[in-house]
């Protein structure tokens, strides 16, 4: 599917697409047995079928008709943050600072509450969100590491090296080989090799290349000798040649793939900028990103017209995160959805523990009135808030939203003096 998806960069195709919310975006993830439902194969992109209005305006998300090409390449580029970026878990910084100057935005902690002064909005959400990153790249490092899985320019290669797995007892059949697809991954055969055919070009000197596997696919940082001026393009090239679409001085990071550090870090972050905000949709309704024409493109030439990247939700943004990586080719879905699982997990998790921080109870859970320790005086407190929480419960230890013998019991464990 890397392959495959490598074969929309080119805004040349003829391909066009509606990028607005109201087109794309809003897509639950899938179960484990349907990666092949979820991911549009073919085409590119997910299931998820945009939003019929724009919930602040009530209005219909205007249409946005782009080259695929243009939309493609512009994603793999948006969210690559490689060396010199603010690199991925920084990319969520600069969108929380897009939401934070944005002049409908007011900076109530939580979505409820006072407004809060500017010092202390960017303290507290600087907090959250660099915290959450760190314990993405805790878990998932950690995962990287103790996998050691294998990127596609590596896998794609050896696959195709072995031969193909489709058709048994045909030519360069190995059972642990590449899928044929007509049209993206094909046999060089005789045939295919005939001129004017479109395999033409690969055959080599006395047709050496005769049963390896081609690729129709973006053609790599070889076409590019200007990337100011050059555009690669998709045609047939050997499987063995295949690069993902990166700058050819960073064609793919130097560490394991599985998990997505992008799918994780962009779903953990979206979830604290919803619960930050109080808000699941950016402010009025859209987040945008403008993509100048033949200016935003750094790894070749273009985009070849104006683009907008728009996202209704701040999932919306985690999610097309996640599949630029894989139009970028360096990441399979095998990589993506579990990070965004671990994602779901971690962010929640890190939202829950920086709220203790900000009232104080993080280093001495059930310590309610700062005392230094825990006490009859803190018990009281805590018997005198018990049931559903409102506004200003901060016996709430745990967090879910009602004061019971959970809380009770985490505070019962710290009892007495606590030192930082």
């Amino acid at each position: 599917m890397v392959s495959v998806w490598a074969s929309h960069l080119d805004p040349a195709d003829g391909v066009m697409i509606d990028i607005s919310p109201g087109a794309i975006g809003n897509a639950a993830l899938p179960a484990d047995d349907e990666y092949d439902k979820f991911y549009d194969f073919a085409n590119g992109g997910d299931w998820g079928t945009g939003y019929t209005v724009n919930p602040t305006t009530g209005l219909p998300y205007e249409q946005q008709i782009v080259p695929r090409g243009d939309y493609g390449r512009i994603l793999a580029e948006f969210w690559a943050d490689g060396p010199h970026s603010e690199t991925p878990p920084g990319h969520w910084f600069v969108i929380l600072n897009y939401v934070n100057d944005h002049s409908l935005f007011e900076k109530r902690l939580g979505g409820d509450g006072p407004v809060i002064d500017d010092l202390q909005w960017d303290v507290k959400s600087y907090f959250a969100m660099g915290s959450t990153m760190h314990d993405v790249a805790v878990a998932s490092w950690g995962v990287k590491g103790w996998y050691d899985y294998i990127r596609p320019v590596s896998a794609l290669r050896y696959l195709c090296d072995l031969g193909q797995c489709t058709q048994q007892g045909g030519p360069s059949y190995h059972v642990d080989g590449v899928n044929l697809r007509p049209g993206f991954i094909e046999l060089v055969t005789e045939t295919t090799i005939e001129t004017g055919e479109r395999h033409e070009h690969l055959a080599g000197p006395g047709n050496e290349n005769l049963g390896k596997i081609a690729l129709y696919t973006w053609r790599g940082p070889d076409y590019i000798s200007d990337p100011e001026t050059d555009i690669a393009g998709v045609g047939w090239i050997l499987a063995e040649n295949w690069w993902p679409y990166q700058r050819p001085t960073f064609v793919t990071p130097p560490f394991a793939g599985y998990v997505s550090g992008h799918s994780t870090y962009s779903r953990a972050a979206a979830l604290v900028m919803e619960m930050l905000t109080g808000d699941d949709y950016f402010p009025d309704g859209l987040g945008e990103f403008q993509c100048p024409q033949e200016q935003f493109l750094v790894f070749e030439d273009g985009p070849s017209v104006d683009v907008t990247l728009q996202w209704a939700r701040y999932m919306d943004a985690s999610d097309q995160c996640s599949l630029s990586r894989i139009w970028g080719g360096i990441h399979p879905p095998a990589d993506d959805i579990p990070g965004r699982r671990m994602g779901n997990e971690i962010g929640p998790d890190a939202w829950k523990l920086s709220r203790l921080y900000y009232a104080g109870h993080a280093v001495c859970p059930g310590d309610l009135d700062d005392g230094g320790g825990v006490n009859f005086g803190d018990l009281l407190t805590l018997l005198g808030q018990w049931g559903p929480c409102t506004p200003g419960c901060f016996a709430d230890l745990n967090l879910d939203g009602t004061v019971n013998m959970i809380d009770l019991f985490a505070q019962l464990s710290n009892w007495g003096s606590c030192t930082p």
